[in-house]
């Protein structure tokens, strides 16, 4: 089916709607083509919700999550395993669902349940986790220029090390929230959700989230890698990943850096904070037939990260297949995703950013800096369309919307850079070449062989047509998606019933 076919195809019929009424049409008509529950707006002053609902037995509608068995969590789950909770503790104890926890579960959020909270209503801070640990102290150990550590550069450095490493345990034993599967997770309020857990989801099969507010958690101890890149501070935890898993539907979500932009994080190395935020939503080891549909990902740095390395091909191999649809991102620094290996849809998206944002400054490729939303990475197959993209700032340029890491298969239909019609496959074909000749010159200069990858073209033929595995239906306008995203992305948006 050629991209001309498709777009005949599916050409909604909701692109042209009363004026004064076109933002909730246009959400109820999205929520309609993926198969959401949606009541029929009033005639007159229509809520801005479209008047959604979520359901605890509500299926993944379209999207890779939907293909194969499906993705509908914990329904059917009987009513001893429906809980409502609103502390850690209480959550666990749910999740363990009495001695079952790969059966069927429902499980609604009351109110913001924090990952350091004990079961006696203690929030746990740095020193709780490893007293006496010091972060100027640890950086010294690595010597002025933070280059090379060592136990001897001053007498408490193997305290410290190891005090990081405990409280670095320590913390993990704490706020890790590991979904089983069979598990829905519904938030019932639009601020129902996480702040400073690790929800993972192991080796688990059909989990849902909906309707969550997430605030990454903060690693008070994380490590200085001197010899990644320029050195970089790398923290240990993620607001929400996946390792091993397949089928998964999160939908209606809120993920952010919240309170704690890294921004204000204790000074670290070259003038520059310690960055104490690892991925808001990563997807790794093999994990497949995932939906992110209808949420806001926002004011953070490494955001998505699908599979770990270029030379996970056992694992990640044929794997990583995710539908990323009607999301709103904002002020991500890079990875927006990052893809490897996957065959990955992004369709109706909005992106945002700015070169010169207080907190979460954009500086793309062109202008020489490293920011990003779509990254191709080492065999991804990457099928985009109808996306929108809003850059702006001094020195904006198109070439924020993708970058190539090692990928050289991509193809875009339809999408628009602020607002026009945009050429998105020459400015990943663009960046590709140019990471390929960079590439080929320091092998020559090295006199190493040059990676594989080198010796490919690029090319828009990704080997795989979304069309063709599950329905789907797609805004063709620039304004729908950016009202769709505005008015129908996050939680708080649909009412839930319980």
């Amino acid at each position: 089916m050629t991209s001309e076919t498709r777009a005949r195809t599916f050409k909604p019929t909701f692109n042209n709607f009363r004026r004064g009424a076109g933002v909730v049409a246009a959400a109820s008509a999205f929520a309609l083509a993926a198969g959401m529950a949606v009541a029929a707006p009033a005639t007159a002053g229509p809520a801005p919700t479209g008047g959604g609902i979520i359901r605890p037995d509500d299926a993944a509608p379209t999207g890779w999550a939907a293909v194969g068995s499906g993705t509908n969590g914990g329904a059917g789950a009987p009513a001893e395993s429906r809980y409502e909770v609103s502390t850690l503790a209480g959550l666990k104890a749910a999740l363990s669902n009495h001695g079952e926890p790969k059966a069927p579960k429902i499980i609604y959020i009351k109110g913001t349940i924090d990952g350091n909270q004990t079961p006696d209503g203690r929030i746990l801070g740095e020193q709780d986790y490893a007293p006496g640990y010091d972060i100027n102290k640890y950086m010294s150990c690595f010597g002025t220029e933070g280059k090379v550590w060592s136990d001897q550069t001053f007498p408490y450095c193997k305290q410290q090390r190891q005090l990081r490493q405990t409280g670095s345990n320590n913390m993990k034993r704490q706020i890790e929230v590991s979904l089983p599967s069979n598990t829905t997770l519904i938030g019932l309020g639009a601020d129902s959700g996480f702040a400073g857990a690790n929800i993972v989801i192991l080796s688990a099969t059909n989990v849902v989230m909906r309707n969550l507010s997430v605030e990454a958690p903060v690693d008070f101890f994380s490590t200085w890698s001197p010899d990644d890149g320029d050195g970089a501070w790398n923290a240990r935890f993620d607001a929400v990943s996946s390792v091993t898993s397949d089928h998964l539907w999160i939908d209606q979500v809120r993920l952010s850096d919240g309170r704690y932009p890294d921004s204000e994080a204790p000074m670290g190395f070259r003038g520059k904070p310690a960055n104490r935020h690892d991925g808001l939503l990563d997807l790794k080891d093999g994990t497949d037939y995932v939906t992110i549909s209808n949420s806001k990902l926002h004011n953070h740095d490494k955001t998505m990260l699908l599979g770990s390395g270029d030379e996970h091909v056992d694992k990640d191999g044929g794997k990583l297949r995710v539908s990323y649809i009607g999301n709103h991102f904002e002020n991500l620094q890079q990875r927006g995703p990052r893809v490897r290996f996957g065959q990955v849809h992004v369709v109706n998206n909005y992106f945002v950013g700015s070169t010169d944002h207080p907190q979460y400054p954009m500086i793309s490729e062109g202008q020489g800096g490293s920011s990003y939303f779509l990254g191709a990475g080492y065999e991804s197959q990457i099928f985009s369309e109808h996306n929108a993209f809003e850059y702006t700032g001094p020195g904006a340029d198109e070439s924020v919307m993708v970058s190539s890491y090692n990928g050289h298969r991509f193809s875009d239909t339809g999408s628009w850079f602020n607002g026009e019609e945009t050429d998105l496959n020459t400015v990943a074909q663009t960046s590709f070449e140019q990471n390929r000749a960079e590439a080929l010159a320091e092998a020559e200069l090295s006199g190493s062989p040059a990676p594989d990858w080198t010796g490919w073209d690029f090319t828009t033929d990704v080997g795989w047509d979304p069309a063709e595995v599950y329905s789907y239906k797609a805004f063709t306008t620039s304004q729908a998606v950016k009202n769709h995203a505005l008015q129908f992305a996050g939680p708080g948006v649909l009412t839930v019933k319980q």
